[in-house]
């Protein structure tokens, strides 16, 4: 529920009970922020089994989130799913592990804020190509901004590391 009035707004962003009902029984072990510009993705990334949960807020701008299915046993491996999140329609996104995780900005800037459920682990880190056309993505750009890392993840075809169950 947000609150607004002539001053701004109020939002409560975390709540356990609440997600408890919703089906999120997830114990959070760790919060990111990360600040990106207009036109920038972040995309496909994810740690290999166990995995890490993610609950994903944009605090500030907009940005167009996705997710796809790792876990073989799904109905829908290798299917993606996208919405806006933004600071005006106080979204929230549940990430379960055994999802992949990405996002493009298309505001002029956007703070992203994560709630994990396992530590980030550098030696599980894992990604696939924003624009594997295997997973139908309809990004909002054609010419993202992208780290080093990103351009060289390989397609959801193309990888060979382990999948979730």
């Amino acid at each position: 529920k947000v609150f607004r009035d002539e001053r701004g707004f109020f939002v409560e962003t975390f709540r356990r009970d609440t997600l408890a009902r919703l089906g999120v029984d997830a114990d959070f072990v760790q919060d990111n922020h990360s600040r990106s510009r207009k036109g920038t993705v972040r995309a496909l990334h994810f740690q290999v089994p166990p995995g890490q949960g993610k609950l994903v807020r944009c605090a500030r701008g907009n940005v167009f989130d996705v997710v796809v299915d790792l876990r073989k046993s799904s109905p829908t491996f290798g299917k993606s799913w996208g919405t806006e999140l933004s600071d005006r329609n106080h979204l929230q996104v549940w990430i379960p592990a055994g999802f992949a995780h990405g996002f493009c900005v298309t505001s002029d800037e956007a703070d992203l804020v994560y709630r994990c459920t396992a530590y980030y682990d550098p030696a599980a880190e894992r990604g696939i190509a924003w624009d594997s056309p295997e997973l139908e993505i309809a990004w909002p750009t054609d010419t993202p901004r992208l780290s080093d890392r990103d351009r060289s993840n390989p397609t959801f075809d193309e990888y060979t590391g382990p999948w979730f169950p």
